[in-house]
C-alpha cells in the first residue's frame, strides 16, 4: 500500500504543476503577435522559444508517462544531434503561429496532467537522465515551467508574486547538489549542508539538512531558486553562506541536469540597487529553527540553464 504522506505530496505537486502551467499562461494568453518575437534572457530564445521549449518537454513527458516505444523514438533522434535538440526543438516551435503553439502547449499541458495523476506513484518513468517517479517528473515540470516563465515575466517587464510553489523548486536545487560538482569535474564536499530559507509568506522557513552542520545557507526562497535554475547572478541576491564549502557551492549551484550553465551577468534583470553589497552574502547570519518537509527523489533533473 502506497505510504499516505507520499501519496499527498505527489497531489500537492501536481495541483501546483498545474497553477504554475496556468500562471504563465496568463502572462503570454493576450500578447500581440510582435510580443511573442520579444527577446528574453536566453540568448537567442524569444518569448515564442521560451513557451515552445515548454511545449516540446511536456510533449516528451507524456510520451514517457503513456508511450514508451514513442518516446525512445524522440531519444533516438535526441542523439543524433546531443548538441542542438534542444534549441531545435525550441525553434521549431517557435515557428509556429503564436495562437498555435499557445493552443498546442495548453493540450499537451492538460493532458500530462491527466496523465500525471493516473500514473502509478511507485513506477519508474524513463527520461534523457535516469527514470524518475511521477511525483519527481511533475516537480521536474515545475521547476523549468517556473523558470522559463521567469524569463518570459523579465522580457515582458513583468515582476511575479513568489509562491509557496517554490518548495518544489528549492528542493530539487538543494537535492542537486553533489551534481554541481560532479558536472564541473569537482570533488563533492563531505556531509550535508543546512540551508534555511525564508517561504515567500516571509513567515515559514524551509529547512533541508542537519540542523548543527557548520556549513550553512540562508536567505530569501525566491532568491535560491533564482540562483539555482541560473535566472540571477549571485551578485544580485540576498543569500548568505557560512563556511567556504557552503560558499563555493552558491558560485556553481545548479538545479537542471546537463552541462554547466553559463548563467545570468550581475544585474541582469534586476532593479537598480538590488541584491548584495559587495562582498555581502559570506559572514554567519541569524537564522530561525524551522521544520524540515517532505522529501522526494534525489539528484538533478533534466532542463536547460538557458
Amino acid at each position: 500500500m502506497p505510504d499516505p504522506s507520499a501519496v499527498d505530496d505527489a497531489v500537492a505537486v501536481f495541483t501546483d504543476l498545474r497553477e504554475e502551467g496556468r500562471e504563465l499562461d496568463a502572462l503570454v494568453e493576450g500578447l500581440p503577435a510582435p510580443d511573442w518575437a520579444r527577446p528574453t534572457p536566453a540568448p537567442g530564445w524569444t518569448v515564442a522559444h521560451q513557451i515552445a521549449h515548454l511545449y516540446w518537454t511536456d510533449r516528451a513527458s507524456l510520451l514517457s508517462l503513456t508511450d514508451a516505444t514513442g518516446f525512445g523514438v524522440m531519444v533516438e533522434e535526441a542523439l543524433k544531434a546531443p548538441d542542438s535538440f534542444v534549441d531545435d526543438g525550441a525553434r521549431e516551435g517557435a515557428a509556429l503561429p503564436p495562437a498555435e503553439l499557445l493552443a498546442r502547449w495548453r493540450g499537451t499541458r492538460d493532458a500530462l496532467a491527466q496523465a500525471l495523476a493516473a500514473a502509478s506513484p511507485d513506477t519508474r518513468f524513463p527520461w534523457y537522465g535516469p527514470p524518475m517517479k511521477a511525483a519527481s517528473m511533475a516537480s521536474a515540470r515545475l521547476m523549468e515551467t517556473w523558470a522559463h516563465g521567469q524569463d518570459v515575466a523579465d522580457a515582458l517587464g513583468v515582476r511575479r508574486t513568489p509562491t509557496a510553489r517554490l518548495r518544489h523548486v528549492a528542493r530539487i536545487g538543494v537535492r542537486a547538489r553533489d551534481y554541481a560538482y560532479a558536472v564541473r569535474g569537482l570533488p563533492a564536499p563531505d556531509g550535508e549542508f543546512r540551508v534555511e530559507l525564508t517561504a515567500p509568506d516571509g513567515v515559514q522557513v524551509w529547512a533541508y539538512g542537519p540542523p548543527q552542520a557548520p556549513q550553512r545557507i540562508t536567505g530569501p526562497a525566491l532568491d535560491f531558486c533564482l540562483l539555482v535554475t541560473q535566472r540571477a547572478h549571485r551578485a544580485d541576491l540576498e543569500l548568505t553562506a557560512t563556511g567556504p564549502d557552503a560558499d563555493r557551492w552558491l558560485d556553481i549551484a545548479q538545479a537542471f541536469a546537463g552541462p554547466a550553465g553559463a548563467g545570468r551577468e550581475p544585474g541582469a534583470g534586476r532593479e537598480p540597487g538590488a541584491g548584495r553589497e559587495p562582498g555581502a552574502g559570506r559572514e554567519p547570519g541569524a537564522a530561525r529553527e524551522p521544520e524540515a518537509g517532505p522529501d522526494q527523489e534525489a539528484g538533478p533533473v533534466q532542463g536547460t540553464g538557458r
